[in-house]
């Protein structure tokens, strides 16, 4: 990569953010002009390795060849129609998602938030008409620590209070139990209950990992107790954790599962509800819509997604580079790393608080041109895009023990 013309530097672009942007971000100074693959270079030239990837949107790095390719082919030929018309890329789309995932039908939005929002207007419409819920009674139930975005339903259910200081009134509805604990679960679900919505594995959280049988035995009991169960994947999903999904560890099948993120390829926004013919299908014209959703050129570019997963070669990386990653992560057990958490390509990583915070170990990483995102005081999140070799993701972790020490 070579560092494009430009005529202002990085601390300018910053100060100049600073005054017309909104402050609901507080990212690292870096300004990025240019990436490929698992690198970026910022306006001054200066390359560093993402180990973010955009919390999981760039799956398969910055500009995966065959991504653009039918991002650019699609450009040429039709960007928009709205739903109002049908559109030639967007059965295929549908089709394929389905049979990667294993279920029946999809509802196509833009953003993780929106699937999240229209899996629970579904499940409520489910319950009512399948489940025979009386009106406006009908409960889901969530996880303590959850992230599933920041809309005001979402953070209604949130036990983050940074998300939801200022927010309220909240959406009422929601049941908020301990992850990874069935008893409470249990307790939790009633004859009201639409749901369960969980995400496999929790990554705001610390890519907070449950025990083994967890998702198994919540399978379980929302099969007897007659709910669905509702598995966010949005950034869990489409390979990061050495699997299509992070519920395929346990066996699972759910019954609706949220989708997005990488979905889009990090070129587009793409999200999607998929589920059961019968869940989904409760939706009639005009309770649900989107404009964007379903466009032509999130179709070409989310089929060309599901292409390169179908070949399993993206979940058999993820895999065999998380052996690394491990092992890299346990042999800084002691020497600044207390503990951390790793499923595939993906470790949240807890820093012993007296060599610095999390937002101090990623500013010294990206003097080391590496780029990372902490989380919870002294915890920073690994996830690097699924095209990173062994060879980069160990200067990766050479430059995290350098930091340390």
């Amino acid at each position: 990569m070579t560092a494009p013309a430009q005529t202002r530097l990085s601390t300018d672009l910053i100060r100049a953010e600073e005054s017309v942007l909104a402050h609901n971000y507080h990212p690292l100074p870096v300004v990025v002009a240019r990436a490929e693959g698992a690198w970026v270079e910022d306006v001054e030239g200066r390359r560093y390795l993402d180990m973010l990837a955009g919390y999981s949107a760039l799956n398969f790095g910055h500009r995966h060849p065959a991504l653009t390719e039918a991002a650019h082919a699609q450009l040429d030929r039709l960007t928009l129609t709205s739903r109002a018309f049908h559109n030639d890329r967007l059965a295929e789309f549908a089709e394929r998602l389905a049979a990667l995932t294993g279920l029946d039908m999809v509802l196509p939005m833009n953003t993780g938030a929106e699937a999240v929002e229209s899996g629970i207007k579904v499940a409520r419409k489910w319950a009512y008409e399948v489940k025979g819920v009386p009106a406006d009674r009908a409960t889901i139930v969530v996880a303590a620590e959850n992230f599933h975005g920041r809309t005001t339903t979402i953070v209604s259910f949130s036990t983050d209070e940074t998300a939801r200081q200022g927010f309220g009134p909240f959406t009422p509805g929601f049941r908020i139990v301990p992850y990874n604990d069935l008893p409470a679960l249990e307790a939790a679900v009633d004859e009201t209950t639409a749901a369960v919505l969980l995400e496999p594995i929790q990554g705001e959280a610390g890519v907070v990992i449950p025990d083994h049988g967890y998702l198994a035995g919540v399978r379980e009991l929302t099969s007897r107790e007659g709910c669905l169960l509702i598995a966010d994947e949005i950034q869990s999903g489409l390979g990061r954790t050495g699997r299509t999904l992070a519920v395929e560890h346990e066996s699972v099948v759910p019954d609706v599962l949220l989708l997005g993120k990488a979905l889009g390829g990090g070129i587009v926004p793409v999200s999607a509800v998929v589920a059961r013919r019968d869940v989904l299908g409760v939706l009639r014209p005009g309770e649900h819509g989107s404009t964007f959703g379903g466009n032509p050129l999130a179709a070409a570019v989310g089929t060309a997604v599901v292409e390169l997963l179908e070949t399993g070669e993206f979940q058999r990386r993820a895999a065999e580079l998380g052996v690394v990653l491990r092992g890299g992560l346990s042999a800084l057990l002691g020497k600044g790393v207390v503990g951390f958490r790793a499923r595939g390509l993906w470790a949240g990583v807890d820093i012993d608080p007296e060599a610095g915070t999390g937002r101090e170990i990623g500013e010294r990483l990206l003097r080391e041109g590496v780029l990372v995102k902490d989380t919870h005081g002294s915890t920073i999140r690994l996830a690097p895009p699924l095209t990173i070799t062994a060879e980069e993701l160990t200067e990766a972790l050479g430059a995290l023990e350098k930091v340390l020490t």
